[in-house]
């Protein structure tokens, strides 16, 4: 069995979990299976220019198309040896989260040991706050959750561990730093957390400077922010990324130059020391998204669009420090699945989207 020591090294491991987010549909809505899923993983195993980037994120426990079957990512995950940032849904109500929780169940009686060792964290919701929000409900975001139903969700997610192959997991909560900046939503949930999942997107910033050349500065402001919120507990990068395509956000311009200085001046100097799940591997499947940031384009492929490596990564160039608490854009609200958590179904809100969120928006499906 897993001890709450086991799980706790994590946190503080010399080497920072690398990985992508995956949802757990198509852009069509059909289901993703365990061959699916072995592929995205081993694609992004063996991305050209990197290395080490072998965990994936997931947003829900349960198999797309099912009730509360376990996703068909873990055995990929297993076969593949890729270790595995649990989610499950909680924006859905209570008797979906219910089947959330049976699904988890059900993967840890199902594979046992051998998908425990693989589980890097569990997050219990994503962007839930935000998603309740003036920013959030303003940016056009799906139904959210309140502090004190994440807070009975979190529990009820420690209970279902105990005395399993996963007890001591460490659970943690996503969110976007302007949810975590909030002291009367993000603070009153952090001290349930063993960690602290923060998504970022200066491309999302658009009520303030957000040319490329900010990028930089924003997302540091916007950790800084997260940091402070957090209480000590460490925090994660769960989710940021640039456009290689799609519409024009205030100053900053999708395309695939930008996506490669973004990841070359944002990413490469954190990747080393800070857990990180990149946005994302592939979003064009099939369809392209507006915006568009997959790495890779509708094909699976080890050749990403732009030069991933970091050796000679530098700094852009000085910039004005933003005060990250004026902005008020953000992606939409993460992939979720629709209200019947049988169905995963895409994030949300729009073909042109300002984040994911559940239908209908282009983002990996939950």
């Amino acid at each position: 069995m897993h001890t709450i020591a086991v799980f706790a090294a994590l946190a503080g491991a010399a080497s920072a979990k690398l990985g992508f987010n995956y949802g757990s549909t198509f852009t069509t809505g059909a289901a993703k299976m365990q061959a699916d899923f072995e592929a995205e993983f081993t694609t992004a195993a063996n991305l050209k220019g990197t290395s080490g980037w072998t965990s994936a994120r997931l947003y829900t426990m349960i198999q797309a198309g099912t009730a509360s079957d376990p996703i068909s990512a873990i055995p990929a995950a297993i076969k593949t040896k890729t270790s595995l940032l649990l989610g499950l849904w909680a924006s859905a109500g209570d008797a979906a989260f219910a089947n959330e929780l049976a699904a988890l169940s059900a993967a840890i009686q199902q594979y046992g040991s051998a998908f425990a060792g693989l589980v890097d964290g569990i997050s219990i919701g994503s962007e839930d706050l935000y998603r309740n929000s003036p920013q959030g409900i303003a940016a056009g975001s799906t139904v959210g959750i309140d502090p004190p139903v994440l807070l009975k969700y979190i529990q009820q997610v420690r209970d279902a561990i105990k005395g399993t192959a996963l007890d001591g997991a460490l659970l943690g909560h996503v969110d976007t730093w302007t949810a975590w900046d909030n002291s009367s939503s993000g603070g009153a949930v952090v001290d349930a957390l063993d960690w602290v999942g923060m998504d970022a997107y200066p491309y999302f910033q658009n009520t303030m400077a957000n040319a490329i050349g900010q990028s930089k500065p924003l997302f540091e402001a916007a950790l800084g922010a997260t940091q402070a919120a957090a209480k000590g507990k460490p925090v994660w990068v769960t989710e940021t990324g640039y456009p290689v395509s799609g519409k024009v956000s205030g100053q900053a311009v999708a395309s695939v130059e930008n996506a490669q200085t973004f990841w070359k001046t944002v990413g490469c100097p954190m990747f080393a020391n800070t857990n990180v799940w990149w946005y994302t591997l592939q979003d064009a499947a099939p369809d392209t998204p507006n915006p568009s940031f997959g790495i890779v384009g509708s094909s699976l492929t080890t050749t990403p669009l732009f030069d991933l490596s970091c050796a000679a990564a530098n700094d852009e160039p000085p910039a004005t420090n933003p005060d990250p608490t004026t902005s008020t854009t953000k992606k939409a609200a993460n992939p979720e699945p629709t209200t019947s958590s049988a169905d995963d179904s895409a994030p949300a809100t729009t073909t042109e989207t300002s984040e994911p969120e559940p239908t209908p928006r282009h983002y990996p499906c939950i």
